[in-house]
């Protein structure tokens, strides 16, 4: 696959926001899907939308090497917290980011790059989350949700700079 954003790729990630599948590609061949959960309200880039955005992007960042299954993450730092169902009783509310964090930085200049698209600054991510959620629907607030053991999966199979090809 070439792209003017990508560059001629042979290694990246696709997320086929129809199917909830994220797909690995390694040396142009595919080697590996995993169910996922983008965003209950659609696609788009804009900050606040709650959107998971499309187009090219790449992982800017590897977080959480080394924690616990299901550790709990805030603003992209381990709480101490491992999730657990009385955890979940005790914080309803929460969006919860579980095990680790590929956050996704934008290649597309007004598109997910820059300004008020900024996939990055819209702390969009790859993450872990309870793994009843994924279901084959989208219910996120915008980022990728995986069930924590594929999560784990996919972390040790890519490294920083991998790109992310997201489409509907």
């Amino acid at each position: 696959m070439k792209n003017k954003a990508a560059g001629d790729l042979q290694n990246y990630l696709d997320i086929d926001i129809a199917s909830q599948q994220l797909t690995v590609y390694a040396n142009g061949n595919r080697v590996r899907s995993y169910p996922v959960s983008t965003a209950k309200k659609g696609v788009g880039e804009l900050m606040g939308s709650e959107c998971t955005p499309t187009g090219w992007h790449k992982i800017r960042a590897k977080i959480g090497a080394d924690q616990p299954l299901q550790t709990v993450f805030v603003g992209r730092r381990a709480t101490g917290e491992i999730y657990s169902a009385e955890l979940a009783r005790q914080y309803p509310q929460r969006d919860w980011i579980l095990t680790r964090i590929l956050w996704l930085g934008g290649l597309e200049p007004g598109k997910n790059r820059y300004g008020n698209v900024d996939t990055t600054w819209r702390y969009i991510y790859i993450h872990g989350c309870p793994d009843g959620l994924i279901n084959g629907k989208p219910e996120s607030h915008g980022c990728i949700r995986m069930k924590n053991a594929h999560l784990l999966d996919l972390f040790d199979r890519v490294e920083a700079g991998v790109k992310v090809y997201i489409h509907e």
